[in-house]
């Protein structure tokens, strides 16, 4: 109660609270009250998966804690057709390191357009909330991170943006860098920092490899690689995005191609086969951004309440 960080970190909370819904709302965007339970998650097992679910017995009917709304959003945009968003925990299976929690606070929105659109105002938020901070809070942020060139270089120039084959022949394929899969590849953190000394302070890296990402990111014409993008700044990854199938036969494609069970997901095909829409969406971890802006190197330390999978805490 008396570390200085955590007041600041208290003032960073209600800052990107009160910014995200300033800046959604010039754009018109919607926020959407969304619950904490679903019954389809947005990372299940099967190829692409980047995290476990959290599953509860809720009045003996097994369900999920929310590891992302991001399909309710796809949902809201058929409603809200300038866009939506929310700000809400999400809840993920991993055990907690220094860039992971299990319970995190999820900025995530959900735009008409494809994935050219969503970079657009994913970056253009991320400024936004970074030029909040220097406005509002540059004094206890440099005393605690040394100093704020870090963010005024951010807001100084454009964002690199570069393919991940581009990122595997300018790391030249390292295993250092890359993990290689049975006909996909994913890039380790060593090669997310490699790529922001390189070419940073920040690095928009696009069109993964199909099979690496998710089921519910769309894919360009070759169908081999993904149209989404991980904006990579500070710790690593901070902004997730990707368009969306369109189509609801694209989608059963794409649960067929990474082996999940298309009955899981049948509501979300009848979805896009009542309403096709073509849509793009992003996330950006909360705590992540926290610890890019005061250059601290555990996002552990990030919460005002700590939470950990199989830990009792109190409060």
């Amino acid at each position: 109660m008396d570390d200085p960080m955590y007041a600041s970190l208290v003032d960073l909370q209600d800052l990107v609270n009160y910014e995200t819904a300033a800046f959604w709302r010039a754009r018109r965007v919607k926020a959407l009250h969304l619950p904490v339970t679903t019954s389809s998650i947005s990372s299940p097992m099967g190829l692409g998966s980047d995290s476990l679910p959290v599953q509860v017995d809720l009045f003996g009917i097994p369900t999920y804690l929310a590891d992302s709304m991001q399909f309710l959003l796809e949902y809201g945009c058929r409603i809200a057709d300038t866009g939506c968003y929310y700000l809400m925990p999400s809840f993920r299976g991993e055990e907690t390191d220094a860039t992971h929690l299990s319970q995190f606070f999820h900025s995530e929105a959900e735009i008409p357009g494809g994935l050219d659109d969503v970079i657009d105002v994913a970056d253009a938020y991320l400024r936004h909330l970074t030029e909040a901070v220097l406005r509002e809070l540059e004094a206890p942020v440099a005393q605690i991170a040394g100093g704020v060139e870090h963010l005024t270089d951010f807001l100084a120039k454009p964002t690199t943006r570069m393919t991940f084959d581009d990122a595997v022949a300018t790391l030249d394929g390292s295993d250092e860098y890359f993990e290689f899969h049975d006909g996909w590849r994913t890039i380790t953190r060593a090669g997310e920092r490699r790529l922001m000394e390189l070419h940073g302070p920040a690095v928009w890296l696009t069109h993964f490899d199909q099979l690496s990402v998710p089921f519910y990111q769309a894919h360009d014409n070759t169908g081999l690689k993904a149209l989404n993008a991980d904006l990579l700044i500070g710790p690593g990854e901070v902004i997730g995005c990707g368009e969306r199938h369109t189509e609801a036969a694209q989608a059963h494609n794409a649960l067929t191609a990474h082996g999940v069970s298309p009955d899981d997901y049948d509501w979300y095909l009848r979805m896009k086969k009542d309403k096709p829409l073509h849509t793009s969406g992003f996330g950006m971890g909360v705590e992540r951004f926290f610890m890019w802006v005061l250059r601290h190197d555990d996002v552990r330390d990030l919460q005002l309440l700590e939470r950990a999978n199989g830990v009792l805490t109190t409060p």
